[in-house]
């Protein structure tokens, strides 16, 4: 497993990391194969790992709690994320910073995940939403300086809304950040255009989220697959998106190289990008956390192959299915 500097910390962090949410509240999901799975990745070198609150309210922090107990000689940073007050994802446009992110949410919440994943400091403690209307306000800034002269938070992050990476780069300029949390894969690569090359500039850690696109880039979905219910897939692979995404999908596997599998070449792509800290795909089982993890071995895309996925790009618009 290779490393990589998380922005201004000290931290030297897996370059794939691990994605918790589908371990709590989600079908399928079963106790004991995902607890091999994370003892795997860990022994395979993965040391990030990115939970929240909202994951099985407060369950996969707990989670997590027990795979640091399982493991105390190795360091394992702690990530997760304070859920907005008004349980809205991502945060509407206008909408108040009171409503949201007062000063006692983010208080009571941080010491909900202390409490859930049972130890005295969060490494990184993130909002799980944003809109940069916000970025001036004095309450969250208060509220993160009190945390951190306590000794609750190490460091705090934003988690930027679906298709909105530039709905942050000011409170990124706050100085109070250390890490950005975004969607950045084959497919959303706007990332690129302003938010990495301001995080190169201030030295913020980038972690990069759903790295297959719910999914569609590990080459498994047709046209008429259909989600069991309950699965938080079901109301965001509608037809209106699915059908686009398999036809895109499609086509990217006829420049495929034949010694690689998609979701490899999706991993690649991302780890290209120098600005990126680490990639936190969601794995359920030991089979796709060795798959997973394998791919941080240094090895590179061909350049040639790089400039074709960058045709690949492909830009979004949120819309209400896509939330």
């Amino acid at each position: 497993m290779k490393l990589r500097k998380f922005g201004n910390t000290s931290w030297q962090v897996s370059e794939i990391g691990y994605g918790m949410w589908g371990l709590a509240g989600w079908k399928g999901s079963n106790e004991n194969e995902y607890n091999k799975a994370l003892d795997l990745s860990v022994e395979m070198g993965c040391n990030f790992f990115d939970s929240a609150w909202a994951y099985g309210s407060g369950l996969s922090e707990q989670v997590l709690a027990n795979v640091i107990k399982r493991h105390p000689g190795k360091r394992l940073y702690a990530a997760t994320k304070i859920p907005p007050k008004n349980l809205q994802w991502p945060a509407r446009a206008g909408s108040k910073l009171e409503d949201v992110y007062p000063f006692d949410h983010i208080v009571e919440y941080t010491e909900k995940s202390l409490k859930n994943l049972q130890l005295e400091t969060i490494d990184l403690q993130q909002f799980h939403v944003w809109d940069d209307s916000w970025a001036d306000h004095d309450e969250w800034q208060n509220a993160l300086q009190k945390l951190k002269k306590e000794g609750k938070v190490l460091n705090f992050g934003i988690s930027v809304n679906r298709w909105e990476p530039s709905n942050c780069l000011k409170a990124l300029a706050s100085g109070h950040f250390q890490s950005v949390q975004v969607i950045y894969n084959i497919f959303d690569q706007s990332p690129e255009d302003e938010l990495f090359p301001l995080c190169e500039k201030l030295n913020i850690g980038i972690i990069a989220r759903v790295p297959f696109d719910e999914g569609s880039l590990t080459g498994t979905l047709s046209k008429d697959t259909v989600f069991p219910e309950g699965d938080w897939r079901a109301s965001y692979f509608v037809p209106q998106n699915l059908i686009p995404t398999v036809e895109r999908v499609e086509q990217l596997k006829s420049i495929l190289p034949s010694n690689m599998s998609l979701p490899e070449m999706a991993l690649r792509f991302i780890l290209q990008n120098k600005n990126v800290s680490t990639i936190i795909p969601g794995m359920r089982s030991a089979k796709n956390v060795k798959v997973n993890m394998s791919v941080s071995n240094g090895k590179r895309l061909e350049e040639s192959l790089i400039q074709k996925l960058k045709e690949h790009r492909w830009d979004r618009t949120p819309t209400k299915w896509s939330q």
